[in-house]
């Protein structure tokens, strides 16, 4: 086991990549998947002087666990 390696990491699931890419990337750096998170991201818009806040789309983090 590398010992500069931290043993809990987090990854996030970007814009233009799918989960399983996501999944192959945590596999590649050593990491397994312990913990599916998910939280959703709001976008703050101004209409006609009104404050609308909307939700744009959903953030998926994994944690890892060194292998």
């Amino acid at each position: 086991m590398d010992k500069s390696k931290p043993k809990k990491k987090k990854f996030e699931v970007l814009e233009n990549e799918s989960i399983s890419d996501c999944l192959d990337r945590m596999q590649k750096e050593g990491y397994m998947p312990v913990r599916r998170m998910e939280e959703p991201v709001f976008q703050e818009k101004t209409q006609n002087g009104k404050k609308d806040v909307e939700y744009l789309r959903q953030k998926v983090i994994f944690e890892g666990k060194l292998q």
